[in-house]
C-alpha cells in the first residue's frame, strides 16, 4: 500500500492547492494520504472533497507545534480528526493570532536588513491568511532579493540570523496538543523525531535512549504513532524508531513531509 501522512498545502506553508496535492498523489498512484498542514484545518475539507472525486482516500489531518515544560520542542501529527471539533477549533484560533504576531517581528527583523516586505506580499499565491517561513522565501523570490526560496534558509542570512531565531512563535503543550487531537477523534503520531535537538547528537546512542524515555512519557498522555520514515531520517534510524514503535505498542507512519518543489529540505514552519 503506498501512502503518505505527511503534506502541507497552500492554507499552510505549501505552494500547492489540496486539489493539486490529490492530482499529483493520484497520478503517483498512492493509494492513502493525509493532509497535515501547520495549525491550521483550513484545506482538508476541500483535499477530502478532491479525493472523493479522484477515488483516492484522504485523512483528515493537522501538525501542531509544541513545547513541554521542559523545553523539548516538538512537532505532533494528528490523523483522522474530526475538523468540526469545538475545541480543536478555538484553540487554532489561538495559534492563528499567535503567527500573525510572530510574522510582523519576523518582517520587520528582515526590513532592518534591507528586505522589505509587506505582509499582503507574503499572502501572494496563498489559499488562506497563514503565513509560514517558506513564504517569506517565495515572496523575496518575487521581490528580486534570493534566486530561491531556499536561500531564505542560509545559516547566518535572512530567517536564519541570530536575531531571527530568537523570535519565536507561540506554542501550545506538548499534552494538550495530544489532547484536542484524541478529543477530536484523532491518533496523535510524533512527526519526524530525528529534529528533536534536546536528547544530544540526533542518531546517538543517548539520543535514542532518551527519546525512548520522552515517548514513554507521551504514551501515557495518549501517543498512538511515530513517523518513523520520514525524509530527514536515514533507513538506520527509521528501523530504530519503527522498533521502538512496535516495542510500545505505537502506529507507524510514513510522511514525506511534502511542501512543494521549491523546499527540499527539512521544512521550517
Amino acid at each position: 500500500m503506498k501512502v503518505d501522512f505527511h503534506i502541507h498545502t497552500c492554507y499552510s506553508d505549501g505552494s500547492l492547492t489540496p486539489g493539486e496535492i490529490v492530482q499529483r498523489y493520484k497520478a503517483n498512484e498512492y493509494d492513502e494520504i493525509a493532509i497535515t498542514d501547520h495549525d491550521t484545518i483550513d484545506g482538508v475539507r476541500e483535499a477530502l472533497l478532491r479525493g472523493r472525486e479522484a477515488e483516492l482516500k484522504v485523512v483528515s489531518g493537522i501538525e501542531i507545534s509544541t513545547a513541554d515544560e521542559n523545553g523539548v520542542e516538538t512537532h505532533i501529527l494528528g490523523h483522522y480528526i474530526d475538523i468540526e471539533n469545538a475545541a480543536l477549533n478555538e484553540r487554532l484560533e489561538y495559534l492563528r493570532k499567535a503567527r500573525r504576531e510572530r510574522n510582523e517581528k519576523l518582517i520587520a527583523h528582515l526590513a532592518g536588513q534591507g528586505y522589505s516586505l509587506t505582509y499582503e506580499e507574503l499572502l501572494i499565491g496563498k489559499c488562506g491568511d497563514y503565513i509560514g517561513k517558506p513564504d517569506f522565501g517565495r515572496a523575496m523570490v518575487r521581490k528580486g532579493y534570493i534566486k530561491e526560496a531556499q536561500e531564505v534558509f542560509t545559516p547566518g542570512k535572512f530567517l536564519e540570523t541570530p536575531e531571527a531565531k530568537r523570535i519565536k512563535k507561540k506554542k501550545i503543550s506538548t499534552e494538550e496538543a495530544i489532547r484536542l487531537i484524541t478529543g477530536a477523534g484523532g491518533r496523535a503520531t510524533l512527526a519526524h523525531p530525528i529534529q528533536i535537538k534536546e536528547f544530544g547528537k540526533p542518531g546517538s546512542e543517548e539520543y535514542f535512549a532518551r527519546l525512548e524515555m520522552f515517548v514513554k512519557a507521551l504514551v501515557k498522555k495518549g501517543l498512538g504513532g511515530i513517523e518513523a520514515y520520514h525524509p530527514d531520517q536515514s533507513e538506520e534510524q527509521s528501523i530504530r524508531f519503527a522498533a521502538m514503535a512496535e516495542k510500545l505498542g505505537l502506529e507507524v507512519t510514513r510522511g514525506s513531509d511534502f511542501h512543494g518543489d521549491d523546499i527540499k529540505r527539512k521544512k521550517r514552519s
